[in-house]
């Protein structure tokens, strides 16, 4: 796990402690919609920070748990929300544009769902907008990493005058991906932190 500053350990830090204190929660009642919405929406914000491979198994886990809490509460329009950025989410870690396809039209789905249950609210709404353009910019991620392969077969004397350029567009292409992640990741965490907060009992 990389983390970059104190600001960072600190918001792990709350997640992780958030995390914990759902699953206390869970134990004691199974069927509270909100706490699996905050489980989940914890583990989706930790997922940032694991190796693809575990990052891949925490959204799976929040995943789970949204469903689950979907289950108790069809209309919960934060779960339907979350829903949406896991989907997202899995879209994103995935390398073919095929596989990533579902995925997408199940974030659209639910974004529209918890729009239709809650109409005005803002970042719904721009979740939904962002989520029909979600597939197009996946497929330049993936277009731009061919790229890249594409140039590791040209002869070496080629490669070498154009060496500098591939390499910053690779660069460009992983900030961008994190950058949506992250920006997905950190409206759930907003969203988590009020309900968690709202949970809390006053010191």
């Amino acid at each position: 796990m990389e983390v970059s500053d104190e600001n960072e350990l600190d918001r792990l830090l709350f997640f992780e402690e958030a995390r914990k204190i759902s699953e206390a929660n869970y134990a004691s009642d199974p069927h509270d919609a909100d706490n699996l919405t905050r489980w989940a929406g914890a583990l989706l914000e930790l997922s940032q920070c694991q190796s693809p491979q575990d990052s891949l198994k925490m959204i799976k886990d929040a995943t789970t748990k949204l469903e689950q809490a979907l289950s108790i509460n069809p209309k919960k329009h934060e779960t339907l929300w979350c829903l949406g950025n896991a989907q997202t989410s899995l879209a994103f870690l995935t390398d073919k544009e095929d596989e990533a396809r579902p995925y997408f039209e199940k974030a659209a789905k639910y974004f529209q769902q918890a729009v239709d249950e809650d109409p005005s609210n803002e970042i719904y709404l721009k979740s939904l907008q962002i989520s029909s353009k979600a597939p197009e910019l996946h497929r330049e991620i993936l277009k731009q990493g061919l790229d890249q392969q594409m140039v590791g077969v040209v002869p070496s004397t080629a490669a070498s005058s154009s060496s500098e350029k591939p390499g910053k567009k690779g660069k460009k292409n992983n900030d961008l991906r994190y950058d949506i992640f992250g920006w997905i990741v950190l409206v759930i965490g907003i969203i988590v932190w009020v309900g968690f907060a709202k949970s809390q009992p006053p010191p």
